[in-house]
């Protein structure tokens, strides 16, 4: 299954040609792994005072990348597709793809790694764990 979501390239997405800045794809790419995370049920940041083991995780990036094979304009609308790359024991690699009409843009990759956050430690408190049952159960659907 492939998660689906569209935006549209914005005024300040773009350089002074009005060609779409690599940098932008970036948060696109995390906006829609966020909004394919929240229609999975999974949350995005844990909320304070919530106890259950799958809502108390975090997914700090340890790598990301992204390949230009088009130019995106201002104003393009651009279709993003989310897929999952793999599946390890403690993290995760989500695929995108960046469509204009079914022209590809752009292709590129996250992966992520699951922590729990233990918000009255003074660093933050990150630390890396196996992804829940119940959110592995969610991720495997992709």
């Amino acid at each position: 299954m492939v998660f689906r979501t569209q935006r549209r390239v914005e005024f300040r997405d773009t350089d002074a040609a009005g060609i779409t800045h690599f940098s932008a794809f970036f948060p696109m790419m995390e906006a829609a792994e966020h909004e394919m995370l929240r229609s999975l049920g999974i949350s995005v940041m844990p909320r304070k005072g919530n106890q259950d083991a799958a809502a108390l995780v975090t997914w700090p990036r340890v790598a990301a990348n992204c390949q230009y094979k088009a130019t995106a304009r201002f104003e393009d609308l651009l279709e993003i597709l989310v897929s999952i790359k793999k599946l390890g024991n403690s993290s995760v690699t989500y695929q995108f793809r960046f469509e204009r009409g079914g022209e590809l843009i752009a292709e590129g990759e996250i992966t992520a790694v699951c922590c729990h956050l233990n918000r009255d430690h003074t660093d933050g408190g990150l630390q890396k764990i196996p992804i829940p049952a119940k959110v592995r159960e969610s991720l495997e659907s992709l």
